[in-house]
Formats: C-alpha cells, sequence, structure tokens
C-alpha cells in the first residue's frame, strides 16, 4: 500500500529554532479516514520517547503538525523519526524517505544542536588549486636544478612551463607555479564566478605535490615564501574570497628534522637511532631496524607520525602556538584546513583513537577561530566523521563524485565498469546524504574530481555535453561546489600525474563555451538562495531520466537531465509532492519544449540534455 505524501526538511519552516527551543513539523497530506495520531519519535536516553504531535494548520492539501524537539542531554547528536497510525496501517518518515515500518536509527534525522559548521560555507563557489602547476607569477623565486636539500633518490629538474610531464620522475619535476601566481589569477577567478580557493599543501617540502613536508612553518621559499601567503589573503579578502590551506598533519617528509632520513640536518632525527629526542614521534616495528619505520601507504618518503605522542599533540594540536593554530591568525588568517586523509590521524599503526585526535583538532580550530571550516578528505564513505564534532563537511566523494562518475561515466571509485541507472543514482546519493545532519550536508564539499582523480572530462570520453551535464549537477545538488583548476576550460588528462598538468593561460586553447557554462552555473547559484540553502527532494529517476527539486521558502528550482544518447519526449515529471503548487516557472538554463499542467511538468529533453527551471510554491514556507 502506498504511503500518503509526508514532508520534512531540516529547513524553515519544517525545522525552526525560537528562544533556544526548536520545533519541528510534519506535512501529511489529506487522507481518509484522517489518521489516529501522529508521533514525534525521539531517544533522549537512547530509550524511545513517542511525542504526540497537535494539527496546527492546513496547508494546501497538507496538514501540518507540530511539535517541540526536546534535544538529546547526553550528547549533541539528536535523532528522530516520524510515526503516522492511519486505520489499518501505519507510516514513518525518516531522512532516506518514507517507510511502511520503524526505520533502523541509522536512517533518522540527525541534528547536531550543539556543534554548527561555519554559517558562510553553503554560499561558496570553491576552486581547488595545485599550487605548483596553476601559474608562474615570479619566476626568480622559481626552483633550479638542485634546489632543495639533496636526498638519494630524486633529484629535482626545472621545467619550462607547459613542457610535457615525465611519468617516470612526476613528483621531482618543476615548472615554477607559485603564490605570486594565484594572486595575479584572482581576477580570473572572480570573473569565473569562484568566491574561494583551496589550495593543495604550500609548506616547504622537497616535492612537486608537496604533502611531504619538510618544514610546517614556513611556506616553501620557491611558492614565494611567507610574504606571498599574506599578499596572497589581503588580495582575497579585498575581493570577498575565501582561503582555505591543506593541513597534512598524518605524516611528514623523510627529509624533516625530527625524522631526517638522510642526514640533511645538524640534529639527531628518529632514523639515527633509539636516543633521538623525538623517537617517540613514530613508530618504528623493529627498533634496531631504522627502515622499519611504518609509512603512509608504503612510501618511504612519508613516515606517519604518532598522535600518542605528547610532542607531536602539543606541536600540531594543542600547544598555544600549535600549526593548525598559526596559520589562522593574523597575517595569514586562513578560513579553514582541509585535513589530509582526516581518517588514518590517530595513534600507533592504525589509526588508533582518530575521533579524539580530530575532535581535539576540531577543539583547537574553534577555539582559534570559531567561523574557520573543517573539511576532511575521505574516498570512502565518511557518515561517522560528519555528526558535527569531528568535521564540518568532507571531500564529497563517496557522496557526490563518484556516484556522478557511476551515473555518467560508467566508472566507480576505482575505475572499473558499473551499470547505474538513475534510480540506483538516487538510491546512492540518498544513501549518503540522509546519514548526516543537514548543515553538515549543505557543507559537504562536492567536486567531480581532484589533484587525486582522472579529470573528469577524460572519465566521460571528451564529451562536452556529459562533461556540462556534470556540471549542471556539481552546482545545483545540496553541498558547495568545487572546480579543479583547468576543467572549466577543458583540461583534459588521466590521473596522476597527468591530472596535474600546467594550466594553460593561451586563450585559444580553451573552451570557451565550457568555461562560460561555468561562469552561468555560478551566477545561478548566487542568484537562487534555494540553490545554495533549499531542502532537496526528490522527482525523477528512471532509466537515463533524473530529477529534483530544491526549495527555500517560496523560491522553487527544478532540475531534470536526460544522460542518454537518444530523445527523450512527453517526460511527465509529479510535482505533486511537493509542499505546493509550483507556479510561474521559467527557464533559468536549457532550451527544450517543456509546459506544465496541474501538477504535471512535461518536456522534451535532447540526448544528454538537461533543463533548469526558477518557479513558486504558492504555499508560504516562510517560519511563523
Amino acid at each position: 500500500m502506498t504511503a500518503p505524501a509526508m514532508i520534512h526538511h531540516q529547513v524553515a519552516p519544517f525545522l525552526t529554532w525560537c528562544d533556544g527551543h526548536c520545533r519541528v513539523q510534519l506535512w501529511l497530506a489529506a487522507v481518509a479516514p484522517p489518521p489516529i495520531g501522529v508521533y514525534l519519535r525521539l531517544e533522549r536516553d537512547n530509550e524511545e520517547r513517542l511525542l504526540p504531535m497537535a494539527a496546527i494548520t492546513q496547508r494546501g492539501r497538507f496538514q501540518v503538525y507540530q511539535a517541540a524537539l526536546v534535544p538529546a542531554p547526553a550528547c549533541p547528536l539528536t535523532v528522530y523519526a516520524f510515526k503516522v497510525l492511519l486505520a489499518d496501517r501505519q507510516c514513518w518518515l525518516d531522512a532516506a524517505g518514507p517507510s511502511p515500518r520503524m526505520p533502523l536509527r541509522e536512517r533518522f534525522f540527525r541534528l547536531n544542536t550543539e556543534q554548527a559548521p561555519p554559517d558562510w560555507v553553503p554560499d561558496q563557489v570553491f576552486y581547488q588549486i595545485f599550487p605548483e602547476r596553476f601559474r608562474n607569477g615570479d619566476p626568480g623565486c622559481s626552483p633550479r636544478a638542485g634546489a632543495y636539500a639533496p636526498r638519494a633518490e630524486r633529484p629535482i629538474r626545472a621545467k619550462a612551463w607547459g613542457e610535457p610531464i615525465d611519468p617516470e620522475r612526476p613528483d621531482s619535476e618543476f615548472y615554477g607555479g607559485d603564490l605570486i601566481g594565484v594572486r595575479e589569477s584572482l581576477d580570473y577567478l572572480d570573473d569565473l564566478g569562484v568566491t574561494a580557493i583551496l589550495l593543495n599543501p604550500i609548506f616547504t617540502s622537497p616535492s612537486v605535490h608537496k604533502y611531504d613536508i619538510e618544514d610546517f612553518e614556513h611556506v616553501d621559499p620557491y611558492l614565494g615564501g611567507n610574504h606571498a601567503l599574506a599578499d596572497l589573503r589581503v588580495a582575497a579578502t579585498g575581493r570577498g574570497m575565501r582561503l582555505v590551506l591543506d593541513a597534512v598533519f598524518n605524516h611528514t617528509s623523510d627529509t624533516h628534522p625530527w625524522f631526517n632520513r638522510w642526514g640533511t640536518h645538524a640534529a639527531v632525527g628518529a632514523y639515527q637511532g633509539v636516543a633521538a629526542p623525538l623517537r617517540g614521534a613514530y613508530t618504528f616495528h623493529d627498533p634496531a631496524d631504522p627502515e622499519s619505520y611504518h609509512c603512509w601507504q608504503g612510501a618511504k618518503s612519508l613516515p606517519v607520525l604518532d598522535f600518542g605522542d605528547p610532542c607531536v599533540r602539543e606541536y600540531f594540536l594543542d600547544g598555544e602556538d600549535a600549526i593548525v593554530r598559526r596559520w589562522l591568525r593574523p597575517p595569514y588568517s586562513a578560513d579553514g584546513w582541509r585535513i589530509d586523509v582526516a581518517h588514518m590521524l590517530g595513534e600507533g599503526t592504525g589509526a588508533r583513537h582518530n575521533a579524539r585526535v580530530l575532535r581535539a583538532l576540531r577543539h583547537a580550530v574553534r577555539e582559534e577561530s570559531p567561523r574557520a571550516y573543517i573539511l576532511g578528505e575521505h574516498f570512502a564513505e565518511a557518515t561517522r566523521w560528519l555528526q558535527g564534532d569531528q568535521e564540518d563537511g568532507a571531500m564529497n566523494y563517496y557522496g557526490f563524485a563518484v556516484p556522478v562518475r557511476a551515473f555518467l561515466a560508467g566508472q566507480d571509485v576505482n575505475y572499473h565498469p558499473i551499470a547505474l541507472d538513475a534510480a540506483g543514482f538516487e538510491a546512492w546519493l540518498t544513501d549518503a546524504r540522509s546519514r548526516i545532519p543537514y548543515a553538515n550536508q549543505l557543507c559537504q564539499l562536492n567536486l567531480l574530481g581532484s589533484h587525486d582523480t582522472t579529470r573528469f572530462l577524460t572519465l566521460v570520453g571528451e564529451d562536452p555535453f556529459l562533461m556540462r551535464l556534470a556540471l549542471l549537477l556539481l552546482f545545483t545538488y545540496p553541498g558547495v561546489p568545487c572546480i579543479y583548476y583547468g576543467d572549466e576550460i577543458g583540461m583534459a588528462g588521466r590521473d596522476n600525474p597527468y591530472n596535474r598538468a600546467c594550466f594553460d593561460w593561451d586563450e585559444d586553447h580553451w573552451d570557451r563555451p565550457l568555461r562560460a557554462w561555468v561562469q552561468t552555473l555560478a551566477r545561478r547559484r548566487r542568484e537562487h538562495r534555494a540553490l545554495r540553502r533549499g531542502a532537496y527532494q526528490g522527482l525523477l529517476a528512471c532509466g537515463d531520466l533524473f530529477g529534483y527539486a530544491r526549495y527555500l521558502g517560496n523560491e522553487l528550482v527544478i532540475l531534470i537531465v536526460n544522460r542518454g544518447a537518444l530523445p527523450q519526449n512527453g517526460v511527465r515529471v509529479p510535482l505533486d509532492g511537493l509542499p505546493g503548487r509550483a507556479m510561474n516557472l521559467g527557464v533559468l538554463l536549457g532550451e527544450c519544449p517543456w509546459g506544465l499542467g496541474g501538477d504535471i511538468l512535461t518536456l522534451d529533453l535532447g540526448p544528454k540534455e538537461g533543463l533548469l527551471l526558477r518557479g513558486e510554491l504558492t504555499v508560504d514556507l516562510e517560519p511563523a
């Protein structure tokens, strides 16, 4: 038996705060006979509480029920669901949708009442920059052959901008990109619609990627040094842009003075012997064998730090001048940190007490800068880190990038073939989205690719139409869109090192229509608050057709896409599940024929085509 339409979202008016009290609403479509009871189901002390909900008003075809939500006293995370008793059955509503029985607790709505993410994050458009390959602003500070302390394995090679990458030595070929170049490109980024910059690591390191940091206290001099970051901060602030840095705290370089594998520092490092002052910062499986140290993924250049060691905790997190704190202060005033391999930080060799370490990191960040963004890197499902007590958001591979890749490119996270239709796509998105508080969903960093993945244009066989559809999803789905440098001009490339090629500043080589598409999407997102902070409601998921609505207040935005190679004519999209009737629809993006009759949107979509509509809801959705 089909459940009556039920609506609840963690946005107003469905969830509102007033004088420190929270109230929730369930909108229930009229049924005959009326329900015997409507309840809010809570677990204040891990025991079920069923609170009767009062019918307070009628909104169109929906009866509105309301109750006070009393937060759980024992922890900041409150979970809840709704139970509706009908004459012959019961219906439940949780964050993943309706159910004929009580759902698993993991599907309940989640609300962290004490630890909210920064309010500025959902309004941003991020742009990820791999500094060494973005722009050479000052050739005078570019590294030359022989730069950095000599290491037995990787002498560096200086190359001209844009020369082909040698796959045999990708991490030691330097093209001279720097922070001066990033600062000189702010007008370009502003014109694109970017409002926040995510930088890959910038601290002193002997590699191109700089995930093997040798000195956490200084910006690499070949990127321009500390003053270049301070200058970038000033220039970005002048344009209203945010700046987020990359925190690589799980490991150091083997050239770091604490470790000193190559003997390039005067002090005795952990590699030199058990008497080294900071030997406890690292783990050696055989104390007598210096080569037995624990390293990241077997990479000998990346010895892993042990956060069970008090010196490590003091230096990175707990100290008054800890690394995580000092770059949040003037003159750099970073707006947040991306935590590299956040799930691997821990004590010993197996990420033991990972949550404790991340909570300590969050405490230090919030104490230093209450509005700083804490972003975790996770390729796999990241629910446990996104309940509000550790991270504000994650690089949303599992909940966005990988399902979009599967739907449009037919590949999974490992580039293995996968067949995923629109129904499977919607189910994947819902599974990921529904397990975290909506405030954190809105702070997820949605992306199509990064420095660690094949460029998305390459994944779709350089099909410009599928690339446009992917970007349309990126800018309209809940979360914060992030463009990987060069994707907007049509840069292609397989995974590392080819996804890290130099940005091509020759405009004759650009895909200008693609860049204009990104500009338009950024503008539409800026113009429509529903795309930044609105509720999400699925509308269509069948075969090649996928669509959803975003709404906030009375503003409504509808997206429908056809990923298929064949046209889809006479597509009928039911809108009767929305909390009000869709009115005054108009095109935001797209050219396909469409029409609205009653609560049915009808349209003809061409191959690999999308339509974005804006309109209004007849029912007043502003909080009372």
